[in-house]
């Protein structure tokens, strides 16, 4: 029997899940990678501790599935994308890997945005940098830790770490090589995308270039011994996270918008021709001569997790003690709320927005007569909202005839629906739950020959679950309240620098 082993590791844990060759999931292994938060706006982890945990779900998955290792005929590895993960000369972990939630470069990025660097980067690499950038990163280390830079010897991403682990070979694909430093047409490293930044020294620190479904290596002995893998099982390259999502749910295709409801709003499309705009990246797709077009923003249902963290603890640590579902808990509250018009607009800023890092979240219209399933339902539609400016602006770029849907949101079908009515077009979700670890898994699959290509992969393998069309009387008031949502942000967006200078002004209390 065939089967591959797809490896997703996301912000806050990492997974390896094994599937059948025909797509079917054969078991799912989760540990948690501990955050570190030492300063304001620094988001880290340890690289080793983060390989530890890695290990230790390959081999859970493995004895979950019921079959021997032997049976894995490939690995490939995903995860989140931006951020930095660092070696020194030794190829040894040069301090912790950075987060793409960290936000410590934010002044640099201010700085550019002031200057021509966001002119230049647009033209050259096809997107404008931001906090969480390797660029940024990058220069806010030579500016504030330059004993750290000089000693940089490898630039990685996380997918590209945990590549590194399983088999000592260094290397990106074109996904993740195009997040700072490519060139948009030739979709290769350019010394003038470097020089951009001043990071001209760190040119040979870029790791080579692969497609995605090349094997680059295989599994080591050290690394067999303490995942339970076969010892030289080959490994394939990998890809960005947020690529292998719209790869696993079958939605890599041109005039597809792939939407990821996780803990970034993510929207994208695939184009057969590099096309610029400040509101979205345009990065390498999987194969040359395609790109990936992103609208992006950390603001999706991680506003939901906040909200649920925050006014809904005494049921959450009463479901933990039983077994059930905080998500089954809430939805009576959340369909009685479905069924009334309100007046409240929720802005799903808590960690990020499309409009810089001076925006906040805020609930508007709120009175003493709503409950929680009211304000619960001004999240999911605030998060939706969210969603649907990133799609209006690559609607303005490309041809869309369909919607596809992933991430944790999607399995509620209330909520899906939803993206279908505020769209007003057809949702797809399908059934692969881990899609950005089937991503993977599919990467692998077609680098050892199961498939002619991980797209073909997919559209062999990949199963629609269920089809949400819009109901146009729900769509046409959507339409009235996100027209209202949108002019309330833009309101609100003079006045969130002056919002955020009244954490620094003190008043005896917390900030």
């Amino acid at each position: 029997m065939s089967s591959l082993l797809g490896i997703d590791n996301g912000l806050t844990v990492t997974k390896a899940v094994i599937f059948d060759a025909d797509g079917s999931q054969l078991a799912v292994a989760r540990r948690r990678v501990p955050q570190s938060m030492p300063h304001a706006r620094w988001v880290e982890r340890d690289m080793a501790g983060l390989w530890q945990a890695t290990a230790e779900a390959i081999g859970e998955a493995i004895a979950l599935s019921g079959r021997p290792a032997s049976d894995i005929k490939a690995v490939a590895a995903t995860a989140h994308g931006d951020g930095v993960y660092l070696l020194d000369r030794d190829r040894r972990p040069l301090g912790p890997g950075v987060l793409s939630l960290d936000s410590r470069a934010g002044e640099i990025v201010d700085r550019w945005s002031q200057g021509p660097v966001f002119t230049e980067a647009l033209a050259v690499t096809g997107q404008v940098p931001h906090a969480s950038s390797p660029s940024s990163l990058l220069v806010w280390l030579k500016e504030n830790d330059p004993e750290r830079f000089n000693r940089i010897a490898h630039i990685f991403a996380c997918k590209d770490w945990l590549r590194f682990c399983l088999t000592g070979t260094i290397g990106t694909d074109l996904t993740e090589a195009s997040t700072s430093f490519t060139n948009i047409r030739t979709q290769s490293y350019a010394p003038e995308a470097m020089r951009i930044f001043g990071l001209e020294a760190l040119f040979e620190a870029l790791p080579p270039v692969a497609h995605s479904a090349d094997i680059v290596g295989n599994v080591t002995a050290d690394a067999a011994a303490l995942t339970g893998l076969a010892e030289g099982t080959p490994v394939a390259c990998g890809l960005h996270d947020v690529t292998a999502s719209a790869l696993g749910m079958g939605g890599h295709e041109e005039g597809v918008v792939s939407i990821v409801a996780g803990t970034y709003s993510i929207n994208e499309i695939v184009s057969a021709d590099p096309r610029v705009d400040p509101r979205w990246f345009c990065r390498n797709a999987i194969d040359r001569r395609r790109w990936n077009n992103m609208s992006i923003s950390p603001a999706s249902t991680a506003n939901y997790d906040w909200f649920l963290d925050t006014l809904c603890r005494s049921e959450q640590d009463e479901t933990k003690r039983t077994g059930g579902s905080i998500h089954e808990m809430l939805a009576a509250e959340i369909d009685v709320a479905l069924g009334k018009t309100s007046t409240i607009f929720f802005h799903p800023y808590l960690f990020g927005s499309p409009y810089g890092n001076a925006a906040s979240a805020s609930f508007l219209g709120l009175h003493g007569w709503h409950d929680r399933g009211d304000m619960l339902k001004a999240v999911l539609e605030g998060i939706v909202f969210n969603h649907r400016t990133h799609v209006e602006a690559l609607r303005d770029g490309f041809a869309v005839r369909e919607v596809r849907l992933t991430g944790g949101g999607s399995r509620n079908p209330a909520f899906a629906q939803m993206f279908a009515d505020v769209l007003d077009m057809p949702v797809i979700v399908t059934s692969t739950d881990e899609a950005a670890a089937f991503g993977a898994a599919l990467c692998a699959g077609a680098a050892v020959g199961l498939f002619a290509s991980p797209q073909q992969g997919a559209r062999v393998v990949s199963k629609v679950s269920r089809e949400y069309l819009p109901d146009r009387a729900r769509s046409a008031v959507f339409e009235d309240r996100f027209s209202l949502y949108c002019r309330i942000a833009e309101s609100l967006k003079p006045l969130w620098p002056k919002i955020e200078r009244l954490a620094g002004q003190g008043t005896g209390g917390a900030a």
